[in-house]
């Protein structure tokens, strides 16, 4: 059974950092591609960073891209989202997902906020 557990969102000021963290199982992890998303309320869901394996070429989205750094950890089967320099706009609903999978704003996700 495939299953994905996000973790490390909260609300922080602007400016701030957090880290998500994701626990896979239930697949071959390493050969996956991952990716985080979000989705705000009334905003389509969006990729925010991916991440190849092998390899770890990594992708970001141009409102992310100098802020935000995706990891992977093969042995641990988790996936990280290492977010800086936070601003009101990153509030959103956050998923972990393989980069194939159609639909990935769903299951558990976890809620970040920015705001003062």
């Amino acid at each position: 059974q495939v299953e994905l557990v996000e973790s490390g969102g909260g609300l922080v000021q602007p400016g701030e950092s957090l880290t998500l963290s994701c626990k896979a199982s239930g697949f071959t992890f390493r050969s996956y591609a991952m990716g985080w998303f979000r989705q705000a309320p009334g905003k389509e869901c969006e990729a925010v960073a991916t991440i190849t394996s092998p390899g770890g070429a990594t992708n970001y989205s141009d409102s992310v891209k100098g802020r935000f750094t995706i990891s992977r950890d093969t042995r641990k089967n988790t996936v990280t989202l290492q977010m800086n320099s936070l601003k009101p706009e990153d509030t959103a609903m956050y998923y972990c997902n393989p980069v194939r999978v159609v639909g990935p704003c769903r299951d558990q996700g976890t809620q970040v906020t920015v705001s003062s």
